[in-house]
This record gives structure tokens, sequence and C-alpha cells, in this order.
């Protein structure tokens, strides 16, 4: 099991794997079991968002185990948590914020 750390400009905190893209992280969601997800929503000029990434769990059915959102978008991170509280299934834990220090310090401690 892998935790996925996605974002184009924050850097990956130790113990995650980088995705630097939505589509990235969609490749590791469809083929890696994943404890944690930390999302960004913007990720680059005209680039995919995190919720496109939203968007494939949903369609997919394939989720982590955990769910944060790092995002400092408002608007984003409120799009991503109604799409996730309402599709989910109800084992899914579901954070409406970023990982806890002690969280972060768990994973890197692994």
């Amino acid at each position: 099991m892998i935790h996925v750390y996605l974002d184009d400009y924050r850097a990956c905190p130790k113990g995650f794997v980088p995705a630097l893209s939505a589509e990235e992280c969609k490749r590791l969601l469809d083929i890696e079991e994943i404890g944690i997800l930390s999302l960004d929503y913007d990720l680059g000029w005209a680039q995919p968002t995190g919720y496109e990434v939203v968007l494939h769990m949903v369609e997919t059915g394939r989720y982590p185990e955990q769910i944060y959102l790092h995002t400092s978008s408002i608007a984003g991170r409120m799009q991503m948590y109604h799409l996730l509280a309402t599709n989910a299934p109800s084992h899914i834990k579901l954070h409406n914020g970023p990982m806890p220090d002690a969280v972060i310090h768990t994973i890197a401690e692994l």
C-alpha cells in the first residue's frame, strides 16, 4: 500500500509518492492500493484539476482508504468535498482539509 500526494508545487512529504498531475494521480489510483491520498485542486495553468481525480474515483469506484484536501482553493475544496461526500462509500475517511502534522510525521517514520 502506498500514500499519494497530488501537487504540482508543494514539496511531497516523506513517505508519500508524489503525483504532479491529475493524469499521474489517476494512473496510481488505477494500479495501486492507496492508503492516504492528499489532493490539491489547482495543478497549473490550463491543466486538469484535482476535481478530475475525484471524478475518476467516482466513475471507477477506486478510492483510497483516506482522502485529505490540502488545496488552498476554497471553491475547489468545496467542489471536491461535495462530490466525494455524496458518492464515496461510507467506509472511506474523508477529511475537509490538509493532513495534520501528526499524520505526516507518522507516515514519514514508517
